[in-house]
């Protein structure tokens, strides 16, 4: 826990019995919290204006030397009581019976108009024994915080030796800020966090979002933000651009000795996050091991490795996704499916095969969430046993080509058609070799071979049927296929040549 030694302030030294100094008016006539204000130093000037000799934070002891010859003129008073203030004194004292007995009634008018704490410092109370008790004070802050900042590092320390040591260390650094503390992983979810739901929904989603913000950036920080009234301290942890988290603490601005138990667990906690990395690195390739094992429909030792590790496998029948390439390479995503994984105990599954990340699940929750995290493209397969695991693979790579959406399923996908899996620049090419004949026959002679050989392969090449639709004899059409024919090379009395034909009618379109 913090130290309860009490912080040097103005209250605190009008509180030592033995200086025997006195407040001046009515508390309630100072500016809020003047008397609570840290008190850096004391110091003693009878200068008309000191201020170029003193420093904001300080107590400024006189004997009103330097109002001799003001007699009550009040405007003296306000002007040197506006100095001080100016220049971010938080009291004055005055030291009766030196010059002149008990404290001019101008000055204390004047302190009272600024609001400024004045405090009379009677004879026998010499200006050093104030100065004094204000360091000794000072100073035994400063030595009550050290002992508190080694004891909390030698408590944080102790604590990661824990079996948890990353949960037992953030957890320890809670207890000694006595505040709350939040470990982000390198996707921007919380992972830990000491005491548990402490923040609300809203706060913490407005955390969650400013962490996201600085893990994006991907550069090593320190930042400090406000969500409402409450104060927070962020610190990544990691490599600049290799980022591993961020902790998060409930906290303004902390002190040199509160930083330095921070940059302790800082430090702690990026090394088991990197140890944890190599081992999730490991886990990854053991991972692929296993997908390329269900892929050769041998499913038994990857259930068995899988059930020994991490929970099993998703029961069956499974949804099989595949990524695109830019999201297969993403630590954050690779991470963030372990953390699912570990809190289904077994509802999902991933591993890399070649260039993409094969998930697999029997949640369409889990996909869903993976493509509005992390802007992923999945191609979806239907549900499948793992006996049709391949299939379900091919499936799913089927998609991911084919759709055009973050995430696209396989029967969306099967809905088109066989045909709709010609359109590529290949098959372009190809469909338009094929039917360049006929156009340029078309072209130069101004028939219609293109047209008609089309509506007669729809018609199931029925010469009436396709004469009708064209509006033309029947006789026509027989001539115009039979011109065809002869154009293309290709006897179209049987379903092969028909169906190539029409195949590439299809991939040319209407042009």
């Amino acid at each position: 826990m913090e130290p309860a030694t009490e912080v040097p302030t103005l209250r605190a030294l009008l509180r030592r019995g033995e200086l025997k100094l006195r407040l001046e008016g009515d508390e309630d006539d100072l500016a809020p919290g003047a008397l609570d204000q840290p008190l850096r130093w004391v110091h003693n000037s009878d200068l008309a204006d000191p201020t170029p000799f003193l420093s904001e934070g300080l107590a400024l002891l006189t004997t009103g030397t330097q109002f001799l010859g003001a007699g009550d003129e009040s405007d003296v008073f306000h002007a040197y009581v506006q100095r001080l203030s100016a220049r971010g004194v938080v009291g004055l004292g005055f030291g009766t019976e030196v010059v002149r007995d008990g404290i001019p009634p101008a000055l204390a008018d004047a302190c009272r108009a600024e609001r400024m704490p004045l405090f009379e410092v009677p004879y026998r109370t010499p200006f050093i024994a104030v100065a004094r008790a204000n360091a000794e004070a000072i100073a035994a802050q400063a030595y009550a915080r050290r002992s508190w900042a080694l004891a909390a590092q030698r408590a944080i320390a102790l604590a990661a030796l824990r079996p948890d040591g990353l949960g037992a260390t953030l957890a320890e650094l809670s207890r000694q800020l006595d505040t709350w503390v939040g470990l982000f992983d390198a996707a921007g979810g919380l992972s830990r966090e000491h005491p548990s739901r402490a923040l609300s929904d809203d706060m913490l989603a407005e955390l969650s979002g400013e962490v996201g913000a600085v893990l994006r950036r991907g550069a090593r920080a320190g930042s400090s933000l406000r969500i409402g009234d409450a104060p927070f301290t962020m610190q990544t942890l990691g490599r600049g651009g290799h980022l591993r988290g961020v902790i998060a603490i409930a906290a303004s601005e902390l002190d040199q000795e509160g930083r330095a138990v921070v940059t302790s667990v800082v430090a702690m906690a990026g090394l088991a996050l990197e140890q944890q990395q190599s081992l999730a690195r490991a886990h990854g390739l053991l991972r692929g091991g296993l997908v390329q094992s269900l892929l050769t429909g041998d499913p038994a030792l990857a259930r068995r490795i899988a059930r020994d590790l991490w929970s099993g496998f998703p029961a069956a029948p499974v949804l099989i996704a595949v990524t695109d390439a830019a999201t297969a390479r993403s630590d954050a995503v690779a991470e963030w499916l372990a953390l699912r994984a570990s809190e289904t105990r077994g509802g999902v599954f991933h591993g890399r095969a070649e260039d993409a990340l094969v998930v697999v699940s029997h949640e369409d929750e889990v996909l869903a969430e993976l493509v509005e995290r992390f802007g992923a493209h999945l191609g979806v397969s239907e549900p499948v046993p793992y006996a049709e695991f391949r299939d379900g693979h091919a499936q799913a790579v089927t998609a991911l080509r084919r759709g055009t959406e973050p995430l696209t399923r396989f029967r969306e996908v099967a809905a088109s058609g066989v045909l709709s899996a010609l359109d590529s620049d290949a098959a372009r090419a190809l469909a338009a070799a094929r039917l360049a004949p006929l156009r340029e026959h078309d072209g130069r002679e101004g028939t219609a071979l293109v047209e008609t050989v089309r509506a007669w392969l729809e018609q199931d090449a029925r010469i009436d049927a396709a004469a009708t639709t064209l509006g033309v004899h029947r006789h026509t059409v027989r001539a115009r296929i039979g011109l065809a024919q002869r154009l293309l090379g290709t006897d179209l009395a049987s379903f092969a040549a028909r169906a190539d034909l029409w195949a590439a009618l299809q991939v040319a379109g209407a042009d």
